[in-house]
């Protein structure tokens, strides 16, 4: 699946999770099953967990660190710079 077609695929399944308090509830138990259900590959050993960012709570994303290369804050704004560390599906 292309980044287009991920996007496409994800921004489905928020718009229904955000219309849908049965589907977000089976999103927040079972993400694996509800991104296959929609096409998006879920590969095994990889654990998939949802939750929920509010008005009064946000959620920091701590990547992986890097196996090579220089961990500097501007190798890692180049990196942000490309979609490595932000957005939908940046590390899937």
């Amino acid at each position: 699946m292309g980044k287009e077609q991920f996007r496409s695929a994800y921004a489905k399944i928020l718009a229904k999770a955000w219309t849908d308090e049965a589907f977000k509830q089976r999103l927040l138990a079972s993400p694996r099953t509800v991104l296959e259900e929609h096409g998006i590959d879920a590969p095994e050993g990889i654990e998939f967990k949802v939750v929920e960012q509010t008005n009064s709570v946000i959620h920091l994303i701590l990547p992986p660190r890097p196996v090579s290369g220089e961990i500097t804050a501007e190798a890692l704004e180049k990196r942000d710079a490309a979609g490595w560390t932000s957005g939908p599906g940046c590390c899937l």
